[in-house]
């Protein structure tokens, strides 16, 4: 386990921004330069975006910048040594040395830094919620064999995070997670199959990248929020509930045994909760628009609607089989999201697809990473041959995803 900064005899907190060249990576980016005193960025890494990363390690100077998709380093500052590939993320850590690491991969290829992470005692603040999902059985043990600190940076999980400072579980009655329903709230259910990549891509609040975007059209990424939820928080799933909240100010809320309901509100800026994470456990300053309660005076919450966002439903089935499911939900949905993107499924064939995958096998006990690497391969495997059996133009077979 590293040492804590006052050990080391030091001020500036060491960290490493995974999948910095993306929505939240850059914005973190920005806000590690504003409290240049508090930070030192010591490892930055991207999956292929070598101009972006060249021009972040020239600002911030780290002593290691990966690139996970590409083997050509780019033009980087002397000091900065140039890793590579997956087991090069893996090495550039264990080389720099972070206090805390901010996971923003999209997707399961997140996961082993995640481990990393936990398995060192690091703190990690977590925008990777797919590291939970496809792991949280094996991932929370090890935190707290390790000491490691989990710090959500999903708005949802760091609101909850900050409503549960204090408290028992015992306490808890329930959590309510928030969401904005995306794009297709109010939109007619039988015009669904005409949605279009472009469409899909245009949230009504939120600014993020298309593989989180698309799940929060579908709602699959609610439906990952859940089960992030039941592991960090340690609940059950009679106790997460999820309401549409459409102007995403009251970003999720802990309803306590005794009736009180505590809610964290905030204008929907991801630079709140990475700074929240970042800075944790103080609070640092940020000049950014606040809440202003004037002007959302009216707040709109409504129940979410299973025949439009069936993808909710799934959460809580991956979480009573357990096992395996969490890493089959996440691959099948990747390749789905991916495919649908690609115009090669219409839109509702991305919960349809994800569903039939998760539903194929029981699940399997997770006991390694290697355990969760395999399913993972396997439904993405699964996924891919029904695509590509729906899109075959034999006229004698079921073309049904």
């Amino acid at each position: 386990m590293p040492a804590r900064l006052h050990d080391r005899g030091v001020s500036k907190r060491r960290i490493a921004v995974l999948g910095c060249t993306g929505s939240v990576g850059s914005q973190a980016s920005s806000i590690l330069t504003d409290h240049a005193d508090r930070f030192d960025v010591v490892l930055l890494a991207a999956h292929t975006r070598a101009d972006e990363l060249a021009a972040m390690a020239a600002h911030h100077r780290p002593a290691a910048a990966c690139l996970t998709g590409a083997t050509t380093p780019p033009p980087l500052p002397a000091g900065t040594r140039f890793h590579h590939g997956a087991d090069g993320l893996l090495a550039a850590l264990e080389a720099s040395a972070p206090d805390t690491v901010l996971n923003a991969i999209t997707g399961a290829a997140g996961l082993a830094a995640s481990e990393w992470t936990l398995r060192t005692g690091r703190t990690l603040a977590l925008a990777n919620k797919e590291s939970l999902v496809v792991a949280g059985e094996y991932l929370m043990p090890l935190a707290e064999r390790s000491g490691a600190a989990i710090l959500p940076v999903d708005s949802e999980h760091c609101a909850i995070h900050q409503c549960l400072k204090g408290e028992a579980t015992k306490a808890v009655r329930r959590i309510w997670l928030t969401g904005s329903g995306g794009p297709f709230r109010t939109r007619a259910l039988d015009t669904f199959a005409a949605i279009t990549p472009a469409e899909a891509l245009k949230h009504p609040t939120w600014t993020m990248g298309p593989r989180i975007t698309i799940g929060s059209a579908t709602m699959m990424n609610k439906a990952f929020e859940v089960l992030e939820a039941h592991w960090l928080f340690g609940l059950p799933a009679e106790r997460i509930e999820v309401v549409l909240h459409p102007q995403s100010i009251v970003h999720s809320m802990v309803e306590f045994v005794d009736g009180s309901i505590l809610a964290q509100c905030g204008v929907p800026d991801m630079r709140v909760p990475i700074l929240y994470c970042l800075g944790h456990p103080e609070r640092l300053p940020f000049g950014f628009q606040p809440f202003d309660p004037l002007r959302w005076r009216n707040l709109e919450f409504a129940p979410f609607e299973p025949a439009r966002y069936p993808a909710v439903g799934l959460a809580y089935e991956a979480m009573r089989d357990g096992g395996d499911s969490g890493a089959r939900l996440n691959a099948a949905d990747e390749v789905a999201t991916a495919a649908f993107l690609a115009g090669r499924i219409p839109f509702p064939a991305i919960t349809t697809l994800v569903a039939d995958v998760l539903r194929e096998r029981r699940p399997r006990p997770i006991r390694s990473l290697s355990d969760v690497l395999a399913a993972d391969a396997e439904a993405r495997r699964s996924a891919e041959q029904r695509i590509a059996a729906a899109s075959s133009p034999t006229p004698t077979r079921e073309r049904s995803l």
